[in-house]
C-alpha cells in the first residue's frame, strides 16, 4: 500500500508546485498588463478631452504609440492637436476585409491617424508614422503601420533571385559538361573504329606473297 501511494503523493506535490508557479507568473504579469492598460486609457482620455479627437481615432493613436514604443527604432510617438484633424486622421466605413494579407478579417470601419515617431536615444530626426486600425464597433480587430524596421524573418525566409539564378546556372553548366564528355567519348570511339577499318583495308590490299626473281641457271661446260 505504501508503494502504491508514494507515486500519487509525488504527483500531488508536483501538481501543487506547478499551480503555485503558474499563479506566481500570472501575479507578475498582471500588474504590468494593468499598468499598460491604464496608461493606454489615460492616453485615450487625453486625446479625446484635450485634443478633441474621435474616440476611435484616439484609441488607434494610443495603440500605435504602444506598438511603436516596442520597436527598436522609436522611444514613443508624439501626437499634436493637428494629428486629429481631418487632414491627418479619418474614420472610413469599410464593411470589408482589413487587407489582402494575413489580416483578412472583416471590419466595419478603418481608422487612420498620423504622428511623429521619436527616435530611441534622442538621435536622428522624427519619422512620419501612419497608423491604420480596423474596428468592429468599438473593438479593434486589426492593426498596421509603416514600420521602417520590418521583421528580419520576412527577408531571411524569401530566397534571393541571385541564389536561384546561380543555382540554375550551375545546373546548366553541369549539363553542358556532361554532354561535352559524352561527345568526346563518342568522337574517340569513332576515330578508333575508323583507324581499325583503314588498317584492315590496307592489310587486305597488300600482297601476301613476295615475288622472287628467278635467276637463270648456268650450263656446265
Amino acid at each position: 500500500m505504501d508503494r502504491t501511494n508514494a507515486p500519487r503523493r509525488l504527483l500531488r506535490v508536483v501538481g501543487r508546485l506547478a499551480t503555485f508557479a503558474a499563479g506566481l507568473s500570472l501575479s507578475c504579469i498582471a500588474p504590468a498588463f494593468a499598468d499598460q492598460l491604464e496608461q493606454r486609457n489615460e492616453l485615450v482620455n487625453r486625446f479625446v478631452n484635450e485634443m478633441h479627437a474621435d474616440p476611435l481615432v484616439a484609441d488607434c493613436a494610443a495603440h500605435g504609440n504602444f506598438v511603436a514604443s516596442t520597436s527598436t527604432a522609436f522611444d514613443h510617438v508624439e501626437f499634436s492637436p493637428s494629428s486629429f484633424d481631418s487632414a491627418h486622421a479619418s474614420v472610413t466605413p469599410w464593411n470589408d476585409s482589413f487587407d489582402e494579407g494575413k489580416q483578412r478579417v472583416k471590419v466595419d470601419n478603418i481608422v487612420t491617424v498620423e504622428g511623429l515617431g521619436i527616435r530611441s536615444g534622442g538621435g536622428g530626426d522624427p519619422a512620419d508614422l501612419k497608423f491604420r486600425c480596423g474596428y468592429v464597433g468599438a473593438q479593434m480587430l486589426a492593426f498596421g503601420w509603416n514600420d521602417p524596421v520590418p521583421p528580419a524573418r520576412a527577408r531571411s525566409a524569401e530566397p534571393s533571385g541571385s541564389q536561384v539564378s546561380s543555382g540554375k546556372q550551375k545546373n546548366v553548366k553541369g549539363k553542358h559538361t556532361a554532354s561535352g564528355k559524352t561527345a568526346k567519348k563518342a568522337s574517340s570511339k569513332s576515330s578508333k573504329a575508323t583507324a581499325s577499318k583503314s588498317s584492315r583495308t590496307t592489310s587486305n590490299k597488300s600482297p601476301s606473297k613476295s615475288t622472287a626473281k628467278k635467276t637463270p641457271a648456268k650450263k656446265s661446260q
